[in-house]
């Protein structure tokens, strides 16, 4: 792989001679605390697939993003190389940040060509998402969603872990996830991979820390909470100690 300097070329588990990853399972999900990179890896591959970086269908540009300031993880696809067995080109990029450009997208693109529009938006958010879901994933095809539990109710999110269990079991459509949901991670005989500082590895559900913390909350809310407050306060008094401060200081 070509390195270059700064975002995203700099995210540690890029820091190798060889990186190489394979998909093999009909889903994938990506975890990882934030900044570790799982969205970006998703945004490159997504690239590599022939989908903007704004989200949407091949060959959609729902969003205008020519002088964004922001660095998208689609960069990194310069530098990547892929291969598919067999290649798939229809498909879905779906980001929870973009999804209402995207369905407005989708609306003005019917009602252009004298069709019905979709109109995702009349529902309530997470309606939405799911009927969006249920629309656009039933058909053959690769798809890719960036934290698609961000508008999800835990039933809601059921509703998502049924669809992607029968794209699981029909092993007829690729998909690929970044997630920070503990319940789309326990999809059955889904890959989960998790993402850190010191690479991308192979894990289970009862070993990450978003099953350990949801594991401790249940267990115990009132403890859990307590002394989650009592740490969260004490790493406060303890940074302002060290003389560090706010930019409203």
């Amino acid at each position: 792989m070509a390195r270059k300097s700064g975002y995203p070329y700099d995210l540690p588990w890029l820091d190798r001679k060889a990186f190489e990853l394979r998909f093999t399972t009909p889903v994938t999900i990506l975890i990882g605390e934030n900044g570790t990179g799982k969205s970006t890896l998703v945004e490159a591959v997504a690239a590599l697939s022939g989908y903007d970086e704004a989200g949407g269908g091949k060959g959609y540009r729902p969003v205008d993003h020519e002088r964004a300031v922001d660095t998208s993880g689609a960069e990194l696809a310069e530098a990547l190389r892929a291969s598919w067995l067999p290649k798939v080109t229809n498909g879905w990029f779906f980001k929870a940040e973009t999804f209402f450009s995207v369905a407005r997208y989708l609306d003005v693109a019917a009602l252009d060509s004298g069709n019905a529009p979709p109109d995702f938006l009349s529902w309530s958010h997470g309606e939405g998402f799911v009927r969006f879901f249920e629309e656009r994933m039933s058909r053959q095809g690769i798809y890719f969603l960036d934290e698609p539990e961000s508008a999800l109710s835990p039933k809601r999110q059921l509703e998502l872990l049924t669809i992607l269990d029968r794209i699981q079991k029909s092993a007829i459509s690729q998909v690929i996830i970044a997630t920070h949901s503990p319940i789309l991670m326990a999809l059955p005989n889904a890959r989960l991979l998790e993402i850190t500082r010191h690479g991308i590895a192979e894990t289970a559900l009862e070993e990450t820390q978003h099953f350990k913390l949801f594991r401790a909350f249940t267990a115990s809310p009132t403890e859990f909470v307590t002394d989650a407050l009592q740490e969260i306060e004490a790493s406060r008094e303890e940074i302002s100690g060290n003389g560090t401060h706010g930019p409203f200081d």
